[in-house]
Protein backbone atom coordinates (compact mmCIF):
# COMPACT_ATOMS: atom_id res chain seq x y z
CA UNK A 1 0.00 0.00 0.00
CA UNK A 2 1.28 3.16 -1.03
CA UNK A 3 2.72 5.34 2.02
CA UNK A 4 2.02 8.81 0.16
CA UNK A 5 -1.22 10.35 -1.96
CA UNK A 6 -1.58 13.93 -3.56
CA UNK A 7 -5.50 15.82 -2.97
CA UNK A 8 -5.79 18.65 -4.69
CA UNK A 9 -2.26 19.26 -5.01
CA UNK A 10 -1.37 18.48 -1.25
CA UNK A 11 0.76 15.75 -0.35
CA UNK A 12 -0.56 13.28 2.38
CA UNK A 13 1.29 10.55 4.26
CA UNK A 14 0.05 7.50 5.64
CA UNK A 15 -0.68 7.19 9.25
CA UNK A 16 -0.05 4.46 11.29
CA UNK A 17 -0.75 4.83 14.86
CA UNK A 18 0.54 2.60 17.63
CA UNK A 19 -2.35 -0.51 18.20
CA UNK A 20 -2.24 -2.65 21.14
CA UNK A 21 -4.35 -5.85 22.01
CA UNK A 22 -7.39 -4.61 24.59
CA UNK A 23 -5.68 -5.72 27.80
CA UNK A 24 -2.40 -3.43 26.84
CA UNK A 25 -4.56 -0.91 25.85
CA UNK A 26 -5.91 -0.75 29.49
CA UNK A 27 -3.04 -1.51 31.46
CA UNK A 28 -1.45 1.48 29.29
CA UNK A 29 -4.54 3.86 30.11
CA UNK A 30 -4.09 3.05 33.77
CA UNK A 31 -0.76 3.45 33.58
CA UNK A 32 -0.71 6.89 32.60
CA UNK A 33 -3.51 8.23 34.54
CA UNK A 34 -1.84 6.52 37.70
CA UNK A 35 1.35 8.62 36.68
CA UNK A 36 -0.44 11.87 35.39
CA UNK A 37 -2.73 11.53 38.63
CA UNK A 38 0.40 12.36 40.80
CA UNK A 39 1.13 15.59 38.67
CA UNK A 40 0.77 18.67 41.34
CA UNK A 41 1.69 22.27 41.07
CA UNK A 42 4.88 23.14 43.52
CA UNK A 43 5.91 26.32 44.48
CA UNK A 44 9.03 24.76 46.12
CA UNK A 45 11.58 24.41 43.62
CA UNK A 46 15.55 23.49 43.85
CA UNK A 47 18.13 25.41 41.90
CA UNK A 48 19.28 22.20 40.69
CA UNK A 49 20.41 22.78 36.75
CA UNK A 50 18.46 20.99 34.39
CA UNK A 51 20.11 20.02 30.75
CA UNK A 52 18.85 22.27 28.23
CA UNK A 53 18.47 19.37 25.98
CA UNK A 54 15.82 18.24 28.11
CA UNK A 55 13.66 21.34 28.23
CA UNK A 56 14.10 21.84 23.76
CA UNK A 57 12.27 18.21 24.08
CA UNK A 58 9.46 19.48 26.20
CA UNK A 59 8.72 22.34 24.16
CA UNK A 60 9.08 19.87 21.14
CA UNK A 61 6.63 17.67 23.00
CA UNK A 62 4.20 21.06 23.60
CA UNK A 63 4.58 21.69 19.68
CA UNK A 64 3.09 18.41 18.98
CA UNK A 65 -0.35 19.67 19.89
CA UNK A 66 -2.95 19.70 17.44
CA UNK A 67 -3.99 24.02 16.36
CA UNK A 68 -6.34 25.17 14.10
CA UNK A 69 -5.41 24.61 10.34
CA UNK A 70 -2.59 24.09 11.91
CA UNK A 71 -1.00 27.17 12.45
CA UNK A 72 0.84 26.45 15.54
CA UNK A 73 0.07 29.88 16.88
CA UNK A 74 2.68 29.62 19.82
CA UNK A 75 5.98 30.91 21.14
CA UNK A 76 7.53 29.33 23.83
CA UNK A 77 10.16 31.53 25.31
CA UNK A 78 12.79 30.16 27.81
CA UNK A 79 14.02 32.38 30.33
CA UNK A 80 17.41 30.88 32.18
CA UNK A 81 19.19 34.28 32.93
CA UNK A 82 19.02 35.43 36.33
CA UNK A 83 18.82 39.11 35.42
CA UNK A 84 15.88 38.94 33.63
CA UNK A 85 14.63 36.05 36.24
CA UNK A 86 14.36 38.54 38.22
CA UNK A 87 12.76 40.96 36.50
CA UNK A 88 9.93 38.99 35.71
CA UNK A 89 9.79 38.39 39.96
CA UNK A 90 9.98 41.67 40.65
CA UNK A 91 7.19 42.61 37.87
CA UNK A 92 4.90 40.03 38.67
CA UNK A 93 5.32 40.45 41.91
CA UNK A 94 4.38 44.18 41.82
CA UNK A 95 1.09 43.23 39.77
CA UNK A 96 0.08 40.06 42.56
CA UNK A 97 0.18 42.31 45.05
CA UNK A 98 -1.89 44.73 43.85
CA UNK A 99 -4.52 41.38 43.39
CA UNK A 100 -4.27 40.58 46.57
CA UNK A 101 -5.14 43.70 47.89
CA UNK A 102 -7.64 44.98 46.32
CA UNK A 103 -8.30 43.58 42.80
CA UNK A 104 -9.49 39.97 43.80
CA UNK A 105 -13.18 39.04 45.62
CA UNK A 106 -13.19 37.93 49.35
CA UNK A 107 -14.97 35.27 47.50
CA UNK A 108 -11.72 34.48 45.32
CA UNK A 109 -9.31 34.94 48.79
CA UNK A 110 -11.71 32.82 50.56
CA UNK A 111 -11.51 29.65 47.77
CA UNK A 112 -7.39 30.51 47.80
CA UNK A 113 -6.82 30.22 51.66
CA UNK A 114 -6.29 26.20 51.09
CA UNK A 115 -4.08 26.59 49.03
CA UNK A 116 -2.19 29.22 51.40
CA UNK A 117 -0.85 31.16 48.78
CA UNK A 118 0.18 35.08 48.48
CA UNK A 119 1.87 37.67 46.44
CA UNK A 120 5.53 36.77 47.08
CA UNK A 121 6.66 34.35 44.21
CA UNK A 122 10.49 33.78 45.15
CA UNK A 123 9.91 30.43 42.93
CA UNK A 124 10.62 32.82 39.30
CA UNK A 125 14.27 33.19 40.39
CA UNK A 126 15.16 29.90 42.15
CA UNK A 127 13.72 27.74 39.15
CA UNK A 128 16.27 27.16 36.50
CA UNK A 129 13.96 27.71 33.60
CA UNK A 130 10.72 29.93 33.43
CA UNK A 131 8.85 28.70 29.83
CA UNK A 132 6.70 32.05 29.46
CA UNK A 133 3.97 30.88 26.51
CA UNK A 134 3.32 33.57 24.43
CA UNK A 135 -0.13 33.11 21.70
CA UNK A 136 0.09 34.50 18.27
CA UNK A 137 -2.96 36.21 17.65
CA UNK A 138 -1.55 36.47 13.84
CA UNK A 139 1.51 35.84 11.98
CA UNK A 140 3.80 38.81 10.31
CA UNK A 141 5.03 37.39 7.21
CA UNK A 142 8.97 38.67 5.97
CA UNK A 143 7.05 41.55 3.82
CA UNK A 144 5.07 42.64 6.60
CA UNK A 145 1.71 41.26 5.81
CA UNK A 146 -0.38 40.13 8.48
CA UNK A 147 -1.85 36.05 8.43
CA UNK A 148 -4.90 35.42 10.21
CA UNK A 149 -4.32 32.49 13.34
CA UNK A 150 -7.60 30.34 14.29
CA UNK A 151 -8.62 29.11 17.50
CA UNK A 152 -5.60 30.62 19.26
CA UNK A 153 -6.64 30.32 23.12
CA UNK A 154 -7.66 26.90 22.54
CA UNK A 155 -4.87 25.97 20.43
CA UNK A 156 -2.23 27.61 22.90
CA UNK A 157 -4.07 25.80 25.97
CA UNK A 158 -3.93 22.44 24.39
CA UNK A 159 -0.36 22.93 24.02
CA UNK A 160 0.00 24.11 27.21
CA UNK A 161 -1.39 21.20 28.37
CA UNK A 162 0.84 18.96 26.56
CA UNK A 163 4.01 20.61 27.85
CA UNK A 164 2.67 20.23 31.80
CA UNK A 165 2.20 16.45 31.01
CA UNK A 166 6.13 16.44 29.48
CA UNK A 167 7.23 17.81 32.33
CA UNK A 168 5.95 15.46 34.79
CA UNK A 169 7.13 12.34 32.46
CA UNK A 170 10.58 14.10 32.81
CA UNK A 171 10.67 13.75 36.41
CA UNK A 172 10.17 17.74 36.81
CA UNK A 173 7.99 19.85 38.30
CA UNK A 174 6.17 23.05 36.87
CA UNK A 175 3.49 26.19 38.49
CA UNK A 176 1.07 27.44 36.16
CA UNK A 177 1.57 30.80 36.99
CA UNK A 178 -0.73 33.93 35.26
CA UNK A 179 -0.24 37.33 36.67
CA UNK A 180 -2.81 39.61 35.83
CA UNK A 181 -2.22 41.67 34.06
CA UNK A 182 0.87 40.12 32.55
CA UNK A 183 2.16 42.79 29.59
CA UNK A 184 4.93 43.20 31.29
CA UNK A 185 6.30 39.92 30.01
CA UNK A 186 6.36 41.35 26.21
CA UNK A 187 8.00 44.00 27.32
CA UNK A 188 10.76 42.81 29.27
CA UNK A 189 11.05 39.95 26.88
CA UNK A 190 10.57 42.07 23.95
CA UNK A 191 8.32 40.11 21.86
CA UNK A 192 6.54 41.16 18.77
CA UNK A 193 3.30 43.31 18.80
CA UNK A 194 1.41 39.78 17.63
CA UNK A 195 2.28 37.98 20.75
CA UNK A 196 0.35 38.42 23.57
CA UNK A 197 1.77 36.43 26.95
CA UNK A 198 -0.37 32.97 27.64
CA UNK A 199 1.35 31.60 30.74
CA UNK A 200 4.03 31.28 32.99
CA UNK A 201 5.72 28.29 34.03
CA UNK A 202 8.79 27.75 36.45
CA UNK A 203 10.21 24.67 35.63
CA UNK A 204 12.61 22.47 37.74
CA UNK A 205 13.24 19.95 40.22
CA UNK A 206 11.26 20.10 43.50
CA UNK A 207 13.37 20.99 46.73
CA UNK A 208 14.27 18.14 48.84
CA UNK A 209 11.05 19.52 51.02
CA UNK A 210 8.42 20.25 49.26
CA UNK A 211 4.74 20.01 50.69
CA UNK A 212 1.33 20.69 48.62
CA UNK A 213 -1.98 21.55 49.58
CA UNK A 214 -3.89 17.79 50.47
CA UNK A 215 -6.62 18.28 47.75
CA UNK A 216 -8.70 15.50 46.41
CA UNK A 217 -9.73 15.59 42.26
CA UNK A 218 -13.49 15.02 41.53
CA UNK A 219 -14.51 11.35 40.82
CA UNK A 220 -15.36 10.33 37.79
CA UNK A 221 -19.23 10.28 37.79
CA UNK A 222 -18.74 13.87 38.45
CA UNK A 223 -16.98 15.23 35.54
CA UNK A 224 -18.08 12.93 32.83
CA UNK A 225 -21.71 11.68 31.43
CA UNK A 226 -22.12 8.88 29.46
CA UNK A 227 -24.73 8.77 26.38
CA UNK A 228 -25.27 5.30 25.57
Amino acid sequence: MEDTKTIDGFDFIRYRPEVFSPEETLQRSRAFYESINRRRTVRDFSDRPVDIEVINNLIRAASSAPSGAHKQPWTFCVVSNPALKKQIREAAEKEEYESYHGRMTPEWLEDLKPLQTDWKKPFLEIAPYLIVVFKKAYDILPDGTKKNNYYVNESVGLACGFLLAAIHHAGLCALTHTPSPMNFLSKILQRPENERPFLLIPVGYCADETYVPKLERKDLDEVAVFLS
